[in-house]
């Protein structure tokens, strides 16, 4: 997994989700976080904007915990 892009999702989700650093691991689930669909569709917007990236609608869903979220970033990075 990219530090680097873990380290900015963090940032995204200690802004969007107002959580402290020491509360965000990799193994984190949005369910854990109680984000519903409008925080994840804000929240993947954000994501999108940060990291210059386009999120699949039907992969948005498939997204389970922020080790995910991370990975399909560095994977949308990759085919740039």
């Amino acid at each position: 997994m990219n530090t680097e892009t873990f380290e900015k999702v963090k940032a995204l989700l200690m802004e969007h989700f107002d959580l402290k650093e020491e509360q965000i691991t990799e193994d984190l689930t949005f369910e854990d976080l109680g984000a519903d669909s409008l925080d994840m569709v804000e929240f993947v917007m954000g994501i999108e904007e940060a990291f210059e990236v386009e999120f699949e609608d039907e992969k948005i869903e498939n997204l389970s915990d922020i080790q995910d979220a991370v990975s399909y970033i560095d994977q949308l990075r990759a085919q740039k």
